[in-house]
Formats: structure tokens, C-alpha cells, sequence
């Protein structure tokens, strides 16, 4: 797979975290992780040897038009992609990208504790996590968010300050899109995220149904 983590607006000092948790779930799991904060591997050519591209806290605007439609053609030819927190501050000019991500970041209160209500137990994200899921992290309120989506855990706002997206605020989902598969997870704003062995159960569940393994 491919880890894209190109910033063009804030930068999320849990990048290098995030790239060494996904490199040793790739040891672990037996995949191949590359990494890159450069766009110019966004060709029809390069991307075609990816079960997955993954967008680590990316933001803002990343890709030039021919880097997109690369990686438009990416998707419709069955690759997968996974967004994890900040790939929904990403490209808020190319709609086939909010599409693709499901949403896009509105703001976020203070880090803090929250609770996450898982439900769906059957997806291999989330089938082994706890119906209430208590963690802390910085938790993004959400806009256009897509109708298309699979819900797979949301935040309880009850738990918390400063949730905008009410009795149903999604925090990890997944969907078909497009020919490919797509998965995100609002979480990994912090450092300590990446440790979690629950949170890197999560991301490698999201990552086996990119690649189209689960």
C-alpha cells in the first residue's frame, strides 16, 4: 500500500507516528508500505501496483488536476483507499474526493475523552471492539457529510464538549465508491493514538477492506 501524507495547510505532528505504526503492520501483517509526501507518485502507472492508498492527515489542496484524475482512475479501477483524521481537511474543491473521503472537517472542540458507540460488530474495523468505546483524541464535528456512507461508530456528543453533529455524529465509516472501497476513521489527531493496539486494530481492519482482503 501507499501512505500519502502531504500537508498544505496544518501539519499533524503525529505524521511520523502514524507512518511507523503503518509500517509495522505491514511487517506484521505481510504487506508492503511505502511512503511519500510527494504528489508526483500520483500517475496512472505508479498507483496501479497498490491493493490501497492511504491519506494520513493530509490537508488542504495535495493534488494538481492530473494527479487527481490519476487517482479517480485509481479508485474506478478497484483500488482502495483510507482516509484517516485529517484526509477529510483535504480537497474541498474536487467533489469526487469528498465523495470518495465521505465527508469533510466543519471544526473540533479541545482533546479530550470521549465515548465511541460502535454499530456494526461484522466489519473487520470494528468487529472487536467494545459497544462503548472510551478514548482520547481530537474529535472533528463534521459537514457534507455523504448520504452513501456505512456508519460504523459514532461519538456519543453526551460524553464530551463541543460535539456539533448531534444524536448521530459518525466517527468511522466505510463504503463502495466508484469501482474501489473506501474506509475512514476520525481518529489519530494525537501521537499516542498509533499505540493503542485497539486504534491499530482499527486501522488495520479499515486497511484489510480497502485492499479488498475482508
Amino acid at each position: 500500500m501507499l501512505v500519502f501524507y502531504k500537508t498544505a495547510g496544518f501539519y499533524h505532528n503525529s505524521i511520523p507516528a502514524g507512518l511507523v505504526a503503518l509500517q509495522e503492520l505491514g511487517k506484521e501483517h505481510a504487506f508492503t508500505v511505502d511512503t511519500t509526501n510527494n504528489a508526483a507518485v500520483f500517475t496512472a502507472e505508479s498507483l496501479k501496483k497498490y491493493r490501497a492508498v492511504i491519506f494520513l492527515s493530509t490537508t488542504q489542496n495535495v493534488l494538481d488536476p492530473a494527479q487527481e484524475k490519476a487517482m479517480e482512475g485509481y479508485i474506478k479501477a478497484g483500488g482502495g483507499f483510507v482516509g484517516i483524521h485529517a484526509a477529510t481537511d483535504t480537497e474541498y474543491d474536487w467533489p469526487w474526493y469528498n465523495q470518495l473521503v465521505g465527508a469533510q472537517f466543519a471544526s473540533h472542540p479541545a482533546i479530550q475523552e470521549a465515548t465511541v458507540r460502535v454499530l456494526d460488530h461484522k466489519h473487520p474495523a470494528t468487529s472487536f471492539l467494545p459497544a462503548s468505546w472510551q478514548r482520547k483524541d481530537e474529535w472533528y464535528n463534521f459537514k457534507n457529510i455523504s448520504p452513501n456512507i456505512k456508519v460504523l461508530a459514532t461519538l456519543d456528543e453526551a460524553t464530551y464538549t463541543g460535539g456539533q453533529n448531534g444524536d448521530h455524529h459518525p466517527i468511522a465509516w466505510y463504503h463502495a465508491f466508484d469501482g474501489g472501497r473506501a474506509f475512514y476513521t476520525g481518529g489519530g489527531h494525537t501521537k499516542e493514538s498509533f499505540q493503542e493496539p485497539l486504534f491499530r486494530q482499527h486501522l488495520l481492519g479499515g486497511i484489510l477492506y480497502a485492499m479488498g482482503k475482508k
